[in-house]
C-alpha cells in the first residue's frame, strides 16, 4: 500500500524533476511512511494509484436558499462520500421555518428539516466502499431557527450522520458576558425578526452539549480574521471534525507527523529531535502539495476552487505519547511549553518549505489580494498547518491520536461500524513490567475505568505520568488547544473529554475560555452522555 501511494504521489514531480529525481523522491516518501513517522489522510492511503484517485479528506459545499441549490448539494455530497471524503455545510442561508415561499404561496420547512435529507443520503452511501460518510452541519447563532437546531440531537436517533456546531459571533459572545439580548436575522430578508436574551441561548447550548456532546461551537469571526483569501468570500463552514475551515467548494488534503517517533537520546535523557523534524517537514509539505495535483476531484467546481488556494494541512499525532517518553504529564505547564515550542517550530519550518515551493512552482493562484500578499509573504499554499484528529492513521501508526491526551490506558475503539479494537498502552505495559507489577491482577481493574488514579497498587509516579483525558481539567484541555491554535494556519481538532461528573458550568466555562484564548471552535464530550461511543475503557483479554 505505502509503495503504491509513494510512487503515485511522486508522479506529480514529472514537471519539476527528471525521472531519477522522481524515483529518489518516491523512495523518500515510502521511507517516511513505512517508518510510521508521517502518514497522509485516509483517502490518500485508500485511493492513490487506484482508479478512484480521490485523495482529499475535507470538503465544504455551499447551500443557498433555493430548492435547486439544496438538492444540488445533496447530489454533490453523495459523490464526495462515495469517493471517501467528508462534507461540511452551513445551513445559515436557508430561510427559517414558517417563512413564506413566494413561488408556491406556501411556508418554508426550515434548515433542520432539510438537514434530515442530507442525513438520510449519507445513510445509503458507503464512503468509498470502506466507511460511512461524515458531515458537519453549522447554523449561525443569529438564525431564527437556532433553538430548534441546538436541541435536535437531544433526540437519540436524530442526525446520526452529522456533527453539529453553532456558529458563534463576537457580538453574541459579548452579549452573553454583558447579559444583553441580540437579534435573530431572517437570511432571506437580512432583517431582524425578534430578539432573544443571549444568556438564554447560551444556556440552551451548554445544556445540549452537557447532555449529548453536541452541538459544538465554531467562532466565525475568529475564523474569518485568519481567512487567508477574504476576497474570495467569507468562511461559513468547516469539515466534519471542524479543524479545517474552508470556503465554498474548497477541499483540503491533510497529513500528520508522528512526533512520538521524533526523539533522540542525549546523556541518557530523551529529547525532541528537532534536526529530524527539520529534515522531515519539507518532504511532508512537498508530498501534500503533490497530492493536490494527483487528485481526481469529484466535480469541476471543487478542482477549480481547491487549486485557487492550494490549502494543505500538516499536523501532528502521537503528542501524548511524546510527553510520556519525555516523562512529562499532560496536565502540566511543562507540557504546554513543549507544545508551544514544538508547534511553533513545525509551523515555521512548514511555512519555509511552502515558500521554497513557491520559488520552484509559483504561488497559489489566489495570491493577489490575499493576507499573505498584504504581509509580504510568498507561499505555494494559502494554509499549511492544521491539527487533524488522525482517528484512522494514528491506529496505523500505533500512537496516540492528534494532540489528545490518552483516553485510557486500556481502550476499545469501535471502527468501521462494528469492529472492536482493544489495546493496552505499550509504554505503560513496558514501565509496569519494569516495576514488576502483576498485569494479571491489574489488567481488569485498568479496563474498568478511563482513569488509573484510584489504583494505589500502581506507583504514584506512574499514575502521575499516565494521566488520561478524564483526569485533566477542562481549562487545561482548552489551554492546550489554544497553544496549538496559535501555530496552526487552519484549525485544531480536539475533544474536551469530561468525566460523567462534569457540570454544566464546566461546559460553559470551557466555551467562554476557548473564545477568550482565540480557539476557532470547541467540542466537549461528557463520558456516558451517549449510548454509543467510539472509544471506551475496555477489559483487555491478554497482554
Amino acid at each position: 500500500m505505502l509503495w503504491r501511494v509513494a510512487t503515485d504521489i511522486a508522479l506529480a514531480e514529472r514537471r519539476y524533476l527528471p525521472d531519477a529525481g522522481r524515483r529518489k523522491l518516491a523512495r523518500q516518501f515510502y521511507e517516511v511512511m513505512s517508518a510510521l513517522v508521517f502518514l497522509p489522510n485516509s483517502p490518500t492511503l485508500m485511493n492513490a494509484g487506484r482508479a478512484l484517485q480521490q485523495l482529499s479528506a475535507c470538503f465544504v459545499l455551499p447551500i443557498n436558499d433555493s430548492l435547486e441549490s439544496i438538492f444540488d448539494a445533496v447530489k454533490q455530497q453523495a459523490l464526495i462520500h462515495q469517493s471517501g471524503g467528508g462534507t461540511g455545510f452551513s445551513f445559515s442561508r436557508l430561510r427559517p421555518q414558517a417563512d413564506r415561499v413566494v413561488t408556491t404561496s406556501g411556508l418554508a420547512s426550515g434548515p433542520v428539516s432539510f438537514m434530515r435529507v442530507f442525513n438520510m443520503s449519507t445513510d445509503v452511501i458507503k464512503q468509498g466502499g470502506t466507511r460511512r460518510g461524515a458531515n458537519m452541519g453549522i447554523l449561525r447563532v443569529d438564525h431564527p431557527d437556532i433553538l430548534e437546531f441546538i436541541a435536535v440531537k437531544q433526540q437519540p436517533n436524530e442526525m446520526v450522520n452529522f456533527n453539529l456546531s453553532v456558529g458563534l459571533t463576537d457580538r453574541f459572545m459579548q452579549a452573553v458576558v454583558r447579559g444583553r439580548s441580540y437579534a435573530l436575522i431572517n437570511p432571506r430578508t437580512g432583517k431582524p425578526v425578534r430578539r432573544l436574551p443571549a444568556a438564554q441561548v447560551f444556556d440552551r447550548l451548554v445544556e445540549a452539549a452537557w447532555q449529548c456532546g453536541e452541538p459544538g461551537v465554531v467562532f466565525l469571526d475568529t475564523i474569518n480574521r485568519a481567512n487567508p483569501t477574504p476576497r474570495l468570500g467569507s468562511i461559513e463552514a468547516t469539515n466534519p471534525c471542524s479543524e479545517q475551515p474552508l470556503l465554498a467548494y474548497e477541499s483540503c488534503t491533510l497529513g500528520s507527523i508522528n512526533v512520538a517517533r521524533c526523539l533522540t537520546t542525549h546523556r541518557g535523557a530523551r529529547a525532541i529531535d528537532y534536526d529530524r523534524l527539520a529534515a522531515l517537514i519539507p518532504l511532508a509539505v512537498r508530498f501534500l502539495d503533490n497530492v493536490l495535483d494527483r487528485t481526481k476531484f469529484p466535480f469541476a467546481a471543487i478542482e477549480t476552487h481547491t487549486k485557487q488556494t492550494r490549502k494543505i494541512g500538516l499536523g501532528i499525532m502521537g503528542f501524548a505519547d511524546l510527553l510520556i517518553h519525555l516523562g512529562i504529564p499532560y496536565d502540566t505547564d511543562d507540557a504546554l511549553q513543549i507544545a508551544e515550542r514544538l508547534m511553533a517550530f513545525i509551523q515555521s519550518q512548514a511555512h519555509e518549505a511552502s515558500r521554497r515551493l513557491a520559488l520552484e512552482r509559483g504561488v497559489f493562484p489566489a495570491y493577489q489580494g490575499s493576507l499573505l500578499q498584504a504581509n509580504g509573504l510568498r507561499r505555494r499554499n494559502a494554509t499549511v498547518t492544521t491539527i487533524a484528529p488522525t482517528g484512522t492513521i494514528s491506529i496505523l501508526a500505533d500512537c496516540s491520536a492528534g494532540i489528545e491526551p490518552l483516553y485510557g490506558i486500556s481502550i476499545a475503539r469501535t471502527v468501521m461500524e462494528d469492529i472492536r479494537l482493544e489495546s493496552l498502552h505499550p509504554e505503560f505495559l513496558k514501565q509496569a513490567r519494569a516495576r514488576k507489577l502483576s498485569m494479571t491482577e491489574l489488567r481488569r481493574e485498568i479496563g474498568r475505568q478511563e482513569s488509573i488514579q484510584h489504583l494505589t497498587q500502581i506507583p504514584q509516579e506512574l499514575r502521575r505520568l499516565f494521566v488520561t483525558a478524564h483526569d485533566i481539567s477542562p481549562a487545561h484541555h482548552v489551554r492546550m488547544q489554544a497553544v496549538f491554535q496559535r501555530h496552526s494556519d487552519s484549525g485544531v481538532s480536539k475533544t474536551i473529554n469530561l468525566p460523567a461528573t462534569a457540570t454544566r458550568q464546566d461546559v460553559a466555562s470551557a466555551f467562554l475560555l476557548a473564545h477568550e484564548l482565540g480557539c476557532k471552535g470547541l467540542t466537549v464530550y461528557r463520558s456516558g452522555s451517549r449510548a454509543h461511543q467510539v472509544m471506551t475503557c475496555s477489559h483487555v483479554q491478554s497482554c
